[in-house]
């Protein structure tokens, strides 16, 4: 997009181009999103940037109508600056580790210097710089949306001082953080905050796909929401999500024992509900590529499951077996392992399911080695992100990785070419180029799912 196109869609204050721009109005020196309720401002007197940071470091002040930072992100295929755009990534979703550029470069893959250069090329800012702004803006939602102290905000934004909280905040956002609110406050962790999406968003088709796989006590769902207790090495609770579909948003409801380790917890919903995807530029790729050959179901994401290693039990659990009978062996495990806090429970650890001998399952023990066998693996190398490095393990193919990477790590480029219900909707479409429709291939095996239903 450029000057031209964001004029337009200033004027039509269409939805779908929240996130993508942002306006800067020099009569109040205030930037706002494309779907700001205020009047719309006089052409002369209007700014653009492409991203709220660029607007923040230009000196403009976030508008409190239509805040910027509950702008949704976009997942859109972005060419040369994927590396960038991993960067920005782990920034976002954990604020609260204090990398160095030096240990994100490595991690990346690349040079500190060849990072710094990215980001100042394709963001305008340096990495230190950004993760501030990033800080403050997480700040000032959990300022407005929640009772949390501003002690309690500062720490779960990852500021190590109230101090430095201040005065970062004020340099960023040009505002105190006393004036974001009142003075209410309140020592509880139960938490309700707004993560808002671009539309379309089919709630219905990730609700029916959800109902046939939910594990009950440690999901629930209805007509309009979906929960589940989560756990990791820092902290516990559980979260409901309710689908408010007229205001494009989910209303979350999180109660965690670390508000500290909010920031990494919302990542993982968003990621969870698929809420940074474009699916209209993502169903316009396809539709091209495909040339009719399924009809496409408007506004489909990607369920996602809480981590990589429940993905991956429940892969292996649903090897050669129907969806019904995949779903009771996993509630089996979860009812047989599982740890219980109170009503709350937690999918089983891999330590516990390594060291179980799984008597209650009634299948073939080749197929209880391969979950202990990967149990054991994810309980040597918690951290491991590469999933490929399961495929040496006995009992775990391509498929089951394959899985793991869909649904647990959300990637979107992952076609289930092996899958039985993709094979068949295959055979009753029209013949396609499936490696055209990269980068969007796990969103085509949805699509093709869904020619099932």
């Amino acid at each position: 997009m450029d000057t031209s196109h964001w004029q337009l869609a200033r004027q039509s204050r269409d939805h779908r181009f929240d996130g993508l721009f942002f306006i800067g109005v020099k009569s109040t020196g205030i930037y706002c999103r494309p779907i700001c309720p205020a009047p719309t401002a006089k052409e002369q007197n209007v700014e653009y940037f492409q991203y709220a940071h660029n607007a923040a470091q230009a000196g403009f002040r976030p508008c409190i109508r239509c805040r910027p930072d509950s702008a949704p992100g976009s997942s859109a295929w972005q060419g040369t600056k994927t590396t960038a755009l991993r960067a920005k990534h782990l920034i976002d979703s954990d604020l609260t580790t204090q990398q160095s550029c030096e240990r994100l470069a490595e991690r990346l893959g690349v040079s500190s210097r060849y990072l710094r250069q990215l980001f100042q090329q394709h963001f305008g800012i340096s990495v230190t710089q950004y993760r501030l702004f990033n800080q403050c803006h997480f700040a000032k939602k959990l300022l407005q949306e929640t009772s949390l102290s501003v002690s309690q905000v500062a720490f779960a934004a990852g500021f190590n001082s109230i101090r430095r909280f201040n005065d970062a905040f004020l340099q960023q956002l040009h505002i105190c953080p006393s004036k974001m609110r009142g003075e209410r406050s309140t020592s509880r962790a139960m938490l309700t905050l707004k993560l808002p999406f671009r539309p379309p968003y089919n709630w219905a088709a990730l609700q029916q796909f959800l109902a046939k796989r939910l594990i009950s006590p440690l999901e629930w769902l209805g007509e309009t929401y979906y929960g589940r207790s989560f756990k990791n090495q820092h902290c516990q609770g559980q979260f409901t999500a309710e689908f408010v579909e007229h205001k494009h948003h989910f209303l979350v409801s999180i109660d965690i024992d670390q508000p500290r380790f909010l920031q990494p917890i919302l990542s993982e919903i968003r990621r969870v509900l698929d809420l940074d995807a474009d699916t209209a530029q993502i169903e316009q790729h396809l539709t091209t590529q495909l040339q009719g050959a399924i009809v496409l179901t408007q506004g489909l994401r990607l369920p996602g499951i809480w981590s990589v290693f429940e993905a991956g039990i429940r892969a292996v659990l649903g090897q050669q077996v129907s969806v019904t009978a995949a779903h009771n062996l996993v509630t089996q495990l979860v009812d047989e392992l599982g740890e219980q806090d109170g009503e709350r429970v937690y999918f089983p650890t891999p330590e516990v399911v390594a060291n179980s001998e799984l008597a209650f399952f009634k299948m073939p023990q080749a197929r209880k080695n391969a979950l202990r066998n990967l149990a054991q693996f994810c309980a040597d190398n918690p951290d491991c992100q590469q999933l490929d490095q399961w495929l040496p393990l006995k009992g775990i193919g391509p498929w089951t990785v394959n899985y793991a990477k869909l649904r647990g790590q959300s990637q979107p480029d992952i076609l289930l070419a092996g899958d039985l219900g993709v094979k068949k909707a295959q055979a009753g479409a029209k013949p396609f180029n499936d490696e055209m429709c990269a980068p969007f291939r796990s969103y085509l095996t949805f699509q093709l799912w869904q020619q099932l239903t």
